[in-house]
């Protein structure tokens, strides 16, 4: 069975549903959304997203970082103040003593035990795990305009800023959620293919099976990676490798438009232009143009390459990771993208 590790805790009764396959992705999750009695109520959020969907595919660890810190559950509810840019964690109900060291001395020993995750799940509106407009009190009862992250969300930040982070709520939009897993497998590829086996060689496949999906997302910086690439003897390659984890997984962040989706799609026509019937390449280039106005999903048009792909297209086409960012059986979520 694979199970739900508790990070930083060794209770026994945390796991989660049995996995459908080898699970070698591993993401972090507030543990209140895998249904384990962390709140302040003592109750919990469990996300049927989560636990529905994505624990077929990824290896979830669990955390609470109020409960690492001794809170305890139940508790009384706790909310920031004071300054937005350094908030201070109190009780609801008295704001006389400051619970943030409190907090940072529970997550901060577990930061290091993350360095294996692609991706976090933080829930929302937390004063410890949400990850923005967080809301902070002033002296007189009302909220600060400015708005700010949970400490513990915060910290997970600045600790692994190339890492894929989303709050549970928000992946419950179509596009961010496809945004959201594409990061998480692009984050491990790089991991296991050039961060664990450096060189040059492994960095130029790896950027070459990702080019289409760089163009998808911004062919300026798409190129700019391709230069870093061409200029690889200027640079020390512990420090290449770096410099383009970051760049690539900024390029990553926004979600592809419709606009950028549909020009990689022509792209790759082009690729099978010559083998394909002219009457086929007008067929899927309004298609193209139906998913570019927003009247049919992207999985139309993708399907309908992808079969020419197969008949026609080479192997450094075939194996563009465009095509096929995350596993297959999860390609259904195109079809709302």
């Amino acid at each position: 069975m694979n199970k739900q590790q508790l990070i930083g805790s060794d209770k026994s009764d945390h796991t989660m549903p049995e996995a459908s396959n080898n699970l070698s992705i591993n993401v972090g999750l507030s543990a209140c959304l895998a249904g384990h009695n962390v709140r302040y109520n003592g109750g919990h959020t469990q996300s049927k997203l989560c636990l529905g969907v994505l624990s077929q595919h990824v290896n979830f660890k669990t955390f609470c970082p109020e409960v690492a810190a001794g809170f305890g559950t139940p508790r009384p509810t706790m909310r920031l103040i004071g300054d937005p840019k350094e908030p201070r964690l109190v009780f609801s109900d008295r704001d006389d003593v400051d619970l943030s060291a409190q907090l940072k001395a529970g997550f901060e020993p577990q930061l290091a035990a993350m360095n294996d995750l692609d991706g976090y799940i933080l829930m929302k509106n937390s004063p410890s795990c949400g990850l923005e407009r967080i809301k902070v009190y002033q002296p007189n009862g009302h909220p600060h305009t400015l708005r700010t992250a949970g400490l513990f969300a915060d910290a997970l930040q600045k600790t692994y800023p190339l890492m894929p982070i989303e709050e549970e709520g928000r992946l419950h939009d179509s596009r961010l959620f496809e945004n959201f897993i594409i990061r998480v497998y692009a984050h491990n590829h790089y991991r296991k293919e050039v961060i664990e086996q450096p060189s040059i060689h492994n960095l130029t496949q790896f950027h070459s099976s990702y080019k289409f999906l760089l163009m998808a997302h911004d062919q300026k910086k798409k190129r700019d990676l391709g230069q870093l690439l061409a200029h690889h003897s200027q640079f020390d390659l512990d420090q290449l490798i770096q410099d383009y984890f970051s760049l690539f997984m900024e390029t990553l962040k926004k979600p592809a438009s419709k606009k950028n989706h549909a020009n990689t799609l022509l792209h790759l026509l082009g690729y099978i232009k010559h083998a394909t019937p002219s009457a086929a390449r007008q067929h899927i280039v309004s298609v193209i143009k139906k998913y570019k106005e927003g009247l049919t999903p992207l999985s139309t048009p993708l399907t309908l390459i992808t079969h020419y792909l197969s008949q026609h297209g080479s192997d450094y086409i075939n194996t563009q990771r465009y095509l096929n960012p995350y596993p297959e059986n999860m390609n259904p979520i195109r079809n709302y993208c």
